[in-house]
């Protein structure tokens, strides 16, 4: 089948598929992730080099931590410090301790359970705030600290994404690629694209900016993201670790706006793509196989994050049915588990057998988590559920705005 032919499939599967999902309140992420299981391998096998479109998709995923790269400006990180760092890391690090405990008394090694542990802490950014979004739930007290805990779980997933390679122990202990080494060559690598980007990145939009050429600004800004990524993977570090730097180095600079507006395009489809692949990935043979173990891991990590989550929202103040919605909107994998364990097996750290089992769960967890919240809308219908603080309701505009105009200053405005 060639490219185009490909493609077409590709824009079909999803055009057909996702809309009937986010009618149902399933969000758009399951949807890709049906639509990629549907044509894949163990689908209606229209397309079949999984491995080949999940390479390609995999800058999808670069890109997404280049904007948020972008939007973690230090002054917004130093305002929502206290519940970014504190709630977002006791949920991060309470999840993976537990889940990572019970992965070791599963027979699996140190190493594999913490990966484990870690990969299956993280929830799905993309997931949970369009679910929170559409449900109109962001601005509730259990929806702003949904976000500071996904803010966390995005910055968190750098580092874990950095360390995968130091777990293949065995021969990275000798020679030249001692653990030593591998942290120096990482922290000096670092550096230079900090320095180099402070010193570099600015003046070249300026030259570029100067053109008004649009399609040359949106060329360069992918350009940027595409080489810190490639210089990073070169010598052995995460792809998305060197974009999640390039965007942090342009957090304040004047072009970020653009840059984001430019981008987000290219993410969207690309990251649409990623999920289709990981769909198309999906062993259906062997979920019906191994039915009853995917459920019973499903069930143990949605139950022990949720519980996890639950309690520790009541311990940073929120109310009983706050904590609860909290705890039902977050217990499920992320799009970075998919990520990290295919990281994993890269650096030979899990073998393919058990990443295919964690990608039927994490996918399940998702499945299941708009569903358990309908029930419970459903059961909670018409009780008193939360007293509303003045912060929470909307407020009562007296003074109408008139907005004259709507050029590209209206619009945006």
């Amino acid at each position: 089948m060639g490219m185009l032919m490909q493609a077409a499939v590709f824009f079909a599967a999803a055009v057909l598929v996702v809309p009937l999902f986010r009618r149902f309140g399933l969000g758009a992420v399951l949807g890709y992730l049906a639509a990629g299981a549907a044509i894949g391998p163990f689908g209606l096998s229209l397309i079949n080099d999984v491995t080949a479109i999940m390479h390609f998709a995999e800058f999808g995923v670069v890109l997404l931590l280049f904007i948020i790269g972008l939007e973690l400006q230090p002054k917004r990180l130093w305002t929502l410090r206290s519940t970014v760092f504190g709630l977002g890391g006791a949920q991060v690090a309470l999840s993976a301790a537990v889940i990572g405990i019970a992965a070791g008394f599963l027979g699996l090694s140190p190493a594999l359970a913490v990966v484990v542990g870690f990969g299956l802490a993280l929830s799905s950014t993309a997931f949970v705030l369009q679910t929170l979004a559409e449900r109109d739930e962001l601005k509730d007290r259990h929806g702003r600290a949904a976000f500071a805990i996904l803010l966390f779980q995005d910055i968190a997933a750098i580092p874990i994404l950095a360390v995968i390679p130091l777990l293949a122990a065995p021969d990275i202990a000798s020679g030249d690629d001692s653990i030593i080494f591998s942290i120096v060559k990482v922290a000096a690598v670092l550096t230079a694209v900090i320095v180099g980007g402070h010193f570099l990145l600015r003046p070249i939009l300026n030259i570029v900016a100067a053109t008004r050429t649009r399609e040359l600004f949106t060329a360069t800004a992918l350009l940027i993201v595409a080489g810190t990524a490639l210089l990073m993977d070169s010598i052995g570090i995460s792809m998305a670790l060197g974009a999640f730097m390039a965007g942090v180095l342009l957090a304040n600079s004047e072009y970020r706006h653009a840059l984001e507006a430019d981008i987000e395009p290219f993410k969207g489809l690309l990251l649409g793509l990623f999920f289709m692949s990981v769909g198309m990935g999906l062993n259906l043979g062997l979920l019906r196989d191994s039915f009853g173990t995917v459920a019973l891991l499903v069930a143990g990590v949605m139950i022990s994050k949720g519980l996890i989550i639950f309690a520790l929202g009541r311990t940073w103040g929120l109310n009983t049915f706050s904590a609860t919605k909290l705890g039902m909107a977050l217990p499920q994998g992320g799009e970075f588990a998919f990520v990290i364990f295919a990281a994993a097996v890269s650096a030979s750290v899990m073998d393919r057998s058990l990443e295919e089992i964690l990608t039927l769960v994490v996918s399940m967890s998702m499945a299941a988590t708009p569903i358990i919240s309908l029930v419970y809308d459903w059961m909670t219908r018409g009780l008193v559920t939360e007293h509303q603080t003045d912060y929470d309701v909307d407020p009562v505009e007296t003074q109408p705005i008139i907005i004259a105009g709507f050029g590209r200053f209206g619009q945006i405005v």
